[in-house]
């Protein structure tokens, strides 16, 4: 017999206004307490230095957590000049040091070499696994690597302000994988005048806006209460950007037993990704084929 999970059987999406100093991993496990949940995992990962969205899914959401990865995210940060560190950001070693300064217009010119689709490698204190470790447990015991580039999607990158000549604001719309330090390395690079990360706040991610976020303390005053639910956010807003296809009461039965279902209406192509809804709410995720979607994943009521 499987064993039960403990804790609540609540699922939904929380918002969370990220503060600096704290890893995302802790955050997560802490509302995971607040509400008492029995599953919670969180849409892409944020620095411990870095401010902003961080989206975690409970329960059933957790199922929806690729869309949230997948979706544009936007960042605005400052990039200190002249100085380049062991780990891209202001908490890292010093390793070289440059007098040059470039002009707004020279920022402005050498940013649309960032947009579009790019290659970008990943610092070397990342997530990215090498030969099964990942890399910032190997920066941080002395190695170095060559990492691989990696392809990634910048919709937009734009000078936002100009404070001083040692610093410039930026904001960074991309998609799937982006490392704004990598951002901050190389365009100094580029520039010839050197830069690494000051500080950095994920704005949005998909449907989710840091400024809507709860805070820590928030979250610590309302946990293991009532009160606390209702912040939470529908499974379905992850999913804002397949169709939606209403099925039956039939369909939704088919479709929850992994079997394909009728949906009524479809403003979907054969073969596309969407997900299934019965009075509002998800049922399915999978591939519309002719009237019918075909389940890859199941929400359980």
């Amino acid at each position: 017999m499987a064993r039960k999970r403990k804790g609540r059987a609540i699922s939904g999406w929380l918002v969370v206004d990220k503060p600096a100093g704290i890893t995302s991993t802790t955050v997560v496990n802490k509302v995971k307490w607040a509400f008492d949940a029995q599953k919670a995992g969180h849409a892409g990962t944020l620095d411990p230095d870095a401010t902003g969205v961080l989206a975690i899914a409970l329960g059933e959401a957790t199922k929806t957590v690729p869309y949230i990865t997948d979706a544009l995210k936007c960042y605005r940060f400052m990039v200190r000049l002249g100085i380049a560190t062991r780990t891209d950001d202001a908490e890292g070693d010093v390793i070289e040091t440059r007098d040059a300064r470039p002009s707004d217009n020279e920022i402005t010119a050498a940013l649309a070499a960032f947009r579009g689709d790019i290659l970008q490698v990943p610092p070397q204190f990342s997530a990215v696994k090498v030969d099964g470790e990942r890399a910032y447990d190997i920066a941080r015991g002395g190695g170095e690597m060559d990492l691989a580039a990696r392809p990634l999607w910048v919709e937009s990158l734009d000078l936002i302000a100009r404070p001083d000549a040692d610093h410039v604001e930026l904001e960074m719309v991309c998609g799937k994988g982006g490392y704004v330090r990598s951002v901050a390395r190389d365009l100094g690079a580029a520039m010839g005048c050197l830069g690494h990360v000051q500080w950095l706040r994920r704005t949005w991610s998909g449907p989710f806006e840091a400024d809507k976020g709860i805070s820590l303390e928030t979250l610590d005053r309302l946990a293991k209460t009532d009160a606390l639910d209702a912040y939470l956010l529908p499974l379905e807003l992850a999913l804002t950007d397949l169709p939606e296809l209403p099925t039956t009461a039939d369909g939704a039965a088919r479709l929850k037993n992994g079997n394909p279902g009728m949906v009524l209406t479809s403003n979907a192509d054969f073969g596309d990704e969407a997900w299934a809804s019965y009075m509002g709410r998800a049922v399915a995720v999978g591939v519309y084929k002719a009237g019918e979607l075909h389940p890859s994943r199941v929400f359980n009521d």
